[in-house]
């Protein structure tokens, strides 16, 4: 069973490098389909409003005057060591700047998953244990209504209702700006002012946190809702379910610890799934909160065209959904025996 295990991993691992070059020859494509001239690349790499001497030296950097597949060639091996050049606003090595930004990206994208997750899963439960009731019926309607809505269109209303017409809670921002950052231990901001005991500013930026995390919550956790509530009605029609209702165990027993169990199989996948795909959509929603993280610092990049950062957010998407992708089978095979990687 190791020795399978390793080979299916060891395979995944050769095909998402595969997928990865396909992706990198997509963007590569693309860049040269926008600029054609080396030294409208070059501008691409160092802003428009660079001098001709900064624009040579860095053609002659990147030898964006050589031949298309000695480039190619230069560009697969920069983006494998994380050289996705020189970020226009700060001008600092793109990957440095995502190091600063993405933690406070990826807490927010995991609050928000556990949030889904938990609404999902036991929204879902009850929708498929009260099959075709009113229980069901509403709450189908209201993951229909929020995963219809535009991520935008939540984050707004949130915004409106709990922040300005409330006041419960900070409507834009990371934390309060009074407040010292944490020192860096693990590079999470959040985890690193708990661990340093610094609560004031752990509840300031947990106060931060929630509306963008619950924003992200509402558009996800439909996806969730829905997968529970079919896999709870198929497994509430299996013998062994219908076996522990004869025996006269009680209906919240039956849900709760019989067939919830196994039907939240399945939802692992999916959570996975959407902790990755909530990095990409988490740029909407840092925009509007104004939550510094990579989702609102790639959205800057886009106003300035920031051609560097833009590529490094997309990989970044890229590998996150290819990993997530792996990450789901094995745990999936880990959950349930029955399953075995072929």
């Amino acid at each position: 069973m190791v020795s399978s295990v390793a080979v299916y991993i060891v395979r995944r691992i050769i095909n998402m490098i595969i997928t990865l070059l396909f992706l990198i020859a997509i963007v590569f494509t693309l860049i040269h389909l926008l600029a054609p001239s080396p030294y409208a690349l070059a501008r691409i790499w160092v802003g428009a409003r660079a001098t001709p001497q900064a624009l040579q030296a860095v053609i002659k950097a990147y030898g964006l005057d050589k031949p298309l597949y000695v480039q190619f060639i230069n560009y697969i091996v920069d983006v494998f060591t994380g050289n996705f050049g020189i970020d226009t606003m700060f001008k600092k090595p793109v990957l440095a700047v995502i190091k600063v930004y993405l933690p406070y990206t990826l807490q927010l994208v995991l609050t928000g998953t556990i949030i889904a997750l938990i609404i999902g899963v036991f929204t879902g439960a009850i929708a498929g244990a009260k099959k075709d009731t009113a229980t069901d019926y509403t709450i189908r309607i209201i993951y229909l209504v929020t995963w219809s809505m535009p991520p935008f269109l939540v984050a707004i209303l949130l915004q409106l209702l709990i922040a300005y017409d409330l006041g419960l809670l900070p409507a834009t921002g990371v934390v309060n700006p009074i407040y010292t950052p944490p020192k860096p231990i693990t590079g999470w901001p959040l985890l690193d002012a708990a661990l340093e005991h610094d609560w004031p500013y752990f509840t300031s930026m947990l106060r931060h946190l929630i509306l963008p995390a619950t924003s992200l919550a509402l558009v996800s956790f439909g996806l969730i809702t829905r997968l529970m509530r079919n896999t709870m009605i198929d497994v509430m029609n299996r013998d062994y379910i219908r076996t522990a209702v004869m025996k006269g165990l009680p209906n919240r027993s039956v849900i709760y610890k019989h067939a919830m169990r196994n039907a939240l199989i399945p939802i692992i996948t999916i959570a996975v799934l959407a902790f990755a795909t909530s990095i990409a959509g988490a740029v909407v929603i840092e925009d509007i909160f104004q939550y510094h993280g990579m989702g609102w610092f790639t959205t800057q990049a886009l106003f300035n065209l920031d051609y560097p950062t833009i590529l490094g957010f997309t990989f970044i998407v890229g590998i996150s959904i290819m990993v997530a992708n792996l990450v789901a089978d094995l745990l999936y095979a880990v959950v349930d025996p029955r399953i075995r990687l072929e």
